[in-house]
């Protein structure tokens, strides 16, 4: 009888295992998109807008909505990453489809609600800047898996080192997929339309 126990252990175990491995791998969906099966990415925070008005997570995200961490002081990673997904908002407009592009800074010292009310108003009219106090800075990132640093430089011209991953995020749903670097507009709404539709 133990022998019967210690044998459907080892199944139910195996079994465990094994579906836990499945649901953490990266796997293709439907729509060609990588998406993280089981991936804790997102979640809570409350930060600043561009008005100085604190907003939710919730709030944020009620719509496809794409995420990008990065810094308005940024000289050439973080311009193109934010111009790249302006585009794939617009084109996502032209198929009917209201997306919208949200930046949150790693480096709220000299990103402040009014610096970045600007930085969004040059980037794109849906842009939504988010902005905050280190710790709710840091709150966001860490839900997000961003790594960021600061890097060299002297006084305020420092640099910040940081990833660089755009994040689908869909209302309820929340991670739906995410993009790197080397992705096109074209390809960013085109998995967005898929999975948006």
């Amino acid at each position: 009888m133990t022998k019967l126990y210690a044998g459907v252990a080892a199944l139910a175990l195996a079994a465990v295992i094994g579906g836990t491995a499945y649901w953490t791998r990266v796997a293709e969906t439907e729509c060609g998109t990588t998406a993280v099966a089981g991936a804790a990415i997102g979640g809570p925070f409350e930060l600043l807008n561009s008005d100085g008005t604190l907003v939710t997570d919730k709030e944020v995200i009620d719509r496809p909505t794409l995420v990008y961490f990065g810094y308005a002081f940024c000289p050439d990673v973080c311009p193109f990453d934010v111009a790249r997904n302006a585009l794939a908002i617009d084109l996502l407009e032209e198929q009917g489809i209201d997306a919208r592009p949200v930046f949150i800074t790693i480096d709220p010292a000299r990103d402040t609600p009014d610096a970045l009310a600007g930085y969004a108003a040059d980037m794109h009219p849906k842009m939504m800047a988010l902005t905050g106090s280190d710790e709710q800075i840091k709150t966001a990132a860490q839900a997000y898996k961003v790594y960021y640093a600061k890097g060299e430089g002297e006084g305020e011209f420092y640099l910040m080192d940081h990833s660089t991953f755009t994040y689908l995020m869909m209302p309820e749903a929340g991670l739906a997929t995410y993009f790197k670097r080397d992705d096109s507009a074209e390809f960013i709404a085109e998995k967005i339309a898929c999975l948006a539709g």
